[in-house]
């Protein structure tokens, strides 16, 4: 709901916000302009009565002095009945500039407040107000459940470029633009008489009927400073039962030509100051460092229509159409979804169909929608839940245990099923982590907790029938896993190593493929990547990729990875019997939660065999030689001495700090862990000093390297398992 909220009034109205928004950025800076080149007042004290004196020397047709918000003040008068007006000096009453509007600046704000379509255009305008408005606060409510909470808001983004931008600058922007588009509606409202009026100028009295009493001797004028100064009219030429009309910060009232004396006064109302202070901020007048801000977020509306276009048009391609999606409020059955890239929704939508044709009301949603508040009807909840990398949450599950553990368990039935990959050491982790919180909460099961092994057909039939017996509906699940879109890839090149010690290993290297701007940017096809993200690879005669860390960047002109050929290993068969200029399909799929950390502390890389790759890729990217140290494990040093000639250039140009290697396959029989205990004082040195570390490779060594580095760090207090929840240590683990 809340996303249709969002989506099409900002895919409707697009146009004209982007309108809005350019034509309010560039009205923004005026304020500042004036402000800036407005005649310096040399004197603090100045009174409105010696200004006015001032003027009227020099310009005695003088009919009103205003002095704007900037502090500028302007005169205006006729003379031999031509008008004129101009910006004025108050050290001498002497024009010093033209007070026209700039022809630009009453362009733009005739289009920004009617669309030069008077009323009508008014009213439009104020429909895009009203549509912003909405897009700010749903789309806050977005980020929100995105993210996980507001604990969550300033966390790093995952997906495809255009989100990630469309959303970093509705975190910045977010704020400004509500605050602008409320005080359009107001001031739009007011124009059309929709609101309150203030208390206004108090009625005019009788004045004395007398004339040209001085101005410098005005004793109402001359207990007015010029800094409190907005309005100075003067009584109409020759009418003596006319006054002087005196508008300051504080009020407005009339003061008598014959006489010089206040004879009315009305102070500004709290309704008065309200509307002034929308004013001020809508505008910027009177705010200029605050308009210029205003200004910058409203640049973010183009970039984010564009975007927010782009991922409209990406958004089928991430995840099925569910037909007949049942509100919260009216299913019998919630489906909860937590998906890192795509996969299961594939399995949720075919649930959903199945349980909709049995005559069910499914309500399908990401776990980061959980809700349980709108489940007024519900008979049971479903979590499909999958775990990316080493049992970490997928991104549209960002929050739901944090959810789960502030909220009161309902009677309503609850079951996780768990999608993973049995070969990997956290299998199903995350989805685990929820069943046994929900069951900890209080939530009554359903179905004891269950799994589908590498998107296995037969895995997810099973477990439906299981469901099907439970709540009385014969369900036949026979579900297809939809091969993601692949884009062709050429080798070309390969360098082999391990024959000698039967373990053959490929570096392979294919171009990079050439994509369109608007792919690159929605990310529909094209390949983006960093080194540690994932290259996907679907053999031929399986629905199932396969994944192998990337070594490369897309700023480096290719795609590369290492693999080591496994027996009778469908994927690392068909790589190996690859041969220049022959391609294969892959796609990329992000690893976010694998890379170095910002800033310049220290990084620790340690991996064996082709777990070398994304760490050859992150020392490959380190131009700005930050200090990296290397602990490599091999199994000899002639045969699978994988980017050997690398590691030594980028030693020698500072990419690379130290390199430390073991070989299992000589004299010394030393592994990987074994170096680092060595090295342990070096390495504890690193961490306490605020070190990073990254380990990529097969389970054993991960393990191995987990325990010694559990015995170095013990002396400092630390723990592999702190780290990790300080983000200083990841695993890439097969």
């Amino acid at each position: 709901m809340i996303r249709s909220l969002h989506r099409w009034p900002g895919l409707i109205a697009a146009l004209l916000l982007v309108l809005l928004g350019l034509s309010g950025a560039a009205l923004s800076v005026f304020p500042a302009i004036e402000a800036v080149g407005a005649p310096i007042q040399s004197e603090p004290a100045l009174s409105v009565a010696d200004l006015a004196s001032r003027i009227k020397a020099v310009y005695p047709g003088v009919e009103q002095i205003h002095r704007a918000p900037s502090g500028r003040i302007t005169a205006f008068w006729f003379d031999a009945g031509t008008p004129g007006g101009a910006v004025i000096d108050p050290t001498t009453g002497k024009g010093v500039g033209s007070a026209d509007v700039p022809p630009l600046q009453r362009w733009l704000t005739t289009l920004h407040r009617s669309l030069f379509l008077d009323d009508t255009g008014r009213m439009v305008a104020a429909v895009g107000a009203a549509a912003m408005l909405l897009l700010a606060l749903t789309g806050a409510a977005l980020v929100l459940r995105r993210t996980g909470g507001w604990r969550h808001v300033l966390s790093p983004l995952k997906g495809p470029l255009a989100g990630r931008v469309h959303v970093e600058i509705a975190r910045f922007a977010v704020l400004g633009l509500a605050l602008s588009s409320c005080t359009a509606l107001w001031m739009t409202a007011s124009t059309f008489g929709l609101l309150p009026e203030g208390a206004g100028p108090p009625p005019l009295p009788e004045v004395s009927g007398l004339g040209g009493f001085d101005l410098a001797q005005m004793q109402a004028l001359q207990n007015t400073p010029v800094t409190a100064l907005r309005d100075l009219t003067f009584p109409y030429p020759n009418d003596l039962t006319d006054a002087f009309t005196l508008k300051t910060d504080s009020g407005q009232g009339f003061v008598d030509q014959g006489t010089g004396k206040l004879v009315a006064w009305s102070n500004l109302s709290a309704w008065d100051r309200m509307t002034e202070t929308i004013y001020m901020l809508h505008t910027g007048r009177g705010a200029a460092v605050l308009g210029l801000i205003l200004g910058l977020m409203a640049l973010g509306v183009p970039v984010m229509a564009g975007t927010g276009t782009l991922m409209w048009v990406a958004g089928p391609r991430s995840r099925p159409r569910l037909r007949n999606n049942a509100s919260a409020a009216q299913a019998d059955t919630i489906l909860l979804v937590g998906s890192e890239g795509g996969s299961t929704w594939g399995f949720a939508a075919t649930l959903h169909a199945a349980l909709t044709a049995a005559g069910g009301r499914v309500h399908t949603a990401p776990m980061s929608a959980f809700s349980p508040d709108h489940y007024h009807r519900a008979a049971r909840i479903v979590v499909f839940a999958a775990t990316y990398g080493n049992g970490i949450a997928p991104a549209s599950a960002k929050g739901f245990l944090d959810r789960l553990a502030t909220l009161p368990a309902l009677p309503i039935p609850l079951t996780v099923l768990g999608f993973g990959d049995r070969s990997f050491p956290a299998y199903c982790g995350y989805a685990q982590d929820v069943a046994a919180a929900a069951e900890a909460r209080g939530w009554p099961p359903l179905l004891p907790f269950d799994s589908v092994d590498r998107q296995s057909p037969q895995d997810f039939a099973r477990w439906g029938r299981a469901f099907g017996a439970m709540i009385a509906v014969a369900l036949e699940l026979n579900h297809e896993p939809v091969t993601p879109r692949t884009e062709a890839l050429t080798l070309i090149s390969r360098r082999d190593y391990g024959v000698e010690v039967q373990a053959p290993t490929a570096i392979l290297r294919f171009a990079l493929p050439v994509a369109p701007l608007w792919r690159r940017v929605t990310g529909l096809g094209a390949l983006q990547f960093a080194a540690g993200d994932l290259l996907g690879i679907v053999p031929k005669g399986s629905q199932v990729p396969r994944f192998y860390s990337l070594a490369s960047a897309t700023g480096d002109g290719f795609v590369e990875i290492c693999v080591r050929k496994q027996p009778d290993g469908l994927s690392s068969g068909q790589l190996f019997a690859l041969v220049p200029g022959e391609t294969i399909g892959a796609f990329v799929r992000r690893n976010p939660s694998f890379r170095p950390a910002r800033g310049r502390a220290p990084v620790i890389l340690i991996g064996a065999g082709t777990g070398i790759g994304p760490l050859a890729g992150f020392l490959r990217a380190n131009r700005r030689h930050r200090p990296m140290h290397l602990w490599f494990g091999a199994r000899h040093p002639d045969s699978d001495m994988l980017y050997g000639d690398d590691l030594a250039a980028w030693a020698a140009d500072g990419r690379l700090e130290t390199l430390t290697t073991a070989y299992s396959r000589t004299a010394t029989h030393c592994h990987v862990q074994d170096a680092l205990r060595r090295d342990g004082a070096r390495v504890a040195q690193l961490v306490a000093s605020g070190a990073q570390i990254l380990v990529c490779g097969g389970r054993g060594m991960a393990a191995g390297v987990s325990e010694a580095l559990a015995d170095i760090l013990a002396p400092l207090g630390l723990t592999p398992a702190r780290l990790k929840a300080e983000g200083r240590y990841a695993e890439d683990v097969y």
